[in-house]
């Protein structure tokens, strides 16, 4: 047994080496998108010929960014200006972008929006959504055997994602609210993974013993046979709606309707429309509209997530 002490002591280091790199990597790659993005666009933005967008970090960056590639081309040829993808560190950074007017539009959680349209005072707008997201849902995993409902979560160290996501925090805890489980009471310890990516990492790791996530990034896991040994769903939540791209009020109607228009047009039957369908995990696109978040609202309200 005393033989193995080092070794355990070496896959510690080379694991908080790991981390520290990849922590590294995703600064870097946001830093450098966001001067190509600003720096080399500053002239652009004087002349009004530029649109930005951006999106919550729920996934890696690198991940983030080539999802949104083929996106970006196809926007730019819709509303005939030049498109660029705008990276952020958080979700808050995301929500500011879009209030303070840094990017015309952004890929929110449902939650996120409704952060964005209080912080705005109502001067931002969900315009679309994927069909997928009017039924969405979460979904908590283990790799402990002992945990098989919401109720065994009692005295475990428990991760959800980013502060202010929907379905790795938000409608995660309102369900464990309605089960009379306070999070921060009841559980050894909460953390906060950041991404939903992420919080399976953690869980398949033994850094926590369970976790809450969106079920689109378990399903992409469970197909590309990614899932940790021993990791498994023992709950899903009822559906809410959840992710959308939310606009400025700013943003002239007509770019407004060409840009739905140019979703609600996308399908399997075109190239393009394949590759963006695929890479977003939609089946299809439909409009959407704030009453659809009233009941995220309320839920937030609820578990005191807003003020």
């Amino acid at each position: 047994m005393q033989l193995k002490k080092p070794k355990i002591i070496l896959i510690n280091k080379l694991e908080k080496l790991r981390m520290f790199s990849k922590r590294f990597h995703k600064l870097f790659l946001v830093i450098f998108f966001s001067f190509s993005v600003f720096g080399c666009s500053e002239q652009a933005n004087q002349k009004d010929d530029i649109f930005r967008i951006t999106a919550i970090p729920d996934e890696d960056p690198t991940e983030l960014a080539r999802k949104a590639k083929p996106l970006v081309q196809y926007l730019s040829k819709i509303i005939g200006k030049k498109v660029v993808y705008y990276p952020v560190t958080d979700y808050a950074s995301a929500v500011e972008a879009l209030v303070n007017k840094k990017v015309e539009m952004a890929w929110f959680g449902g939650f996120t929006y409704i952060q964005a349209k209080i912080r705005s005072n109502g001067a931002v707008i969900p315009i679309i959504q994927r069909i997928e997201d009017q039924g969405f849902k979460s979904v908590f995993i283990s790799s402990d055997s002992s945990i098989n409902s919401l109720s065994d979560l009692k005295g475990k160290e428990v991760s959800f994602g980013s502060v202010s996501s929907t379905s790795g925090h938000l409608w995660p805890r309102s369900f464990l609210l309605k089960e009379g489980i306070n999070p921060e009471k009841d559980f050894k310890r909460v953390a906060f993974s950041g991404a939903h990516d992420a919080t399976i990492i953690s869980v398949g790791s033994g850094k926590v013993q369970a976790g809450a996530l969106n079920f689109k990034t378990w399903e992409k896991f469970v197909k590309k046979d990614m899932v940790p040994d021993g990791v498994k769903v023992f709950y899903t939540t009822p559906g809410y709606y959840n992710y959308n791209w939310t606009i400025h009020k700013d943003v002239p109607k007509q770019t407004r309707e060409k840009i739905i228009e140019g979703f609600l047009e996308l399908s399997q039957d075109t190239q393009i429309g394949k590759e963006i369908l695929s890479l977003q995990q939609a089946s299809g696109y439909i409009r959407t509209k704030d009453e659809n978040y009233v009941g995220l609202e309320k839920a937030a309200k609820s578990a005191d997530l807003l003020k």
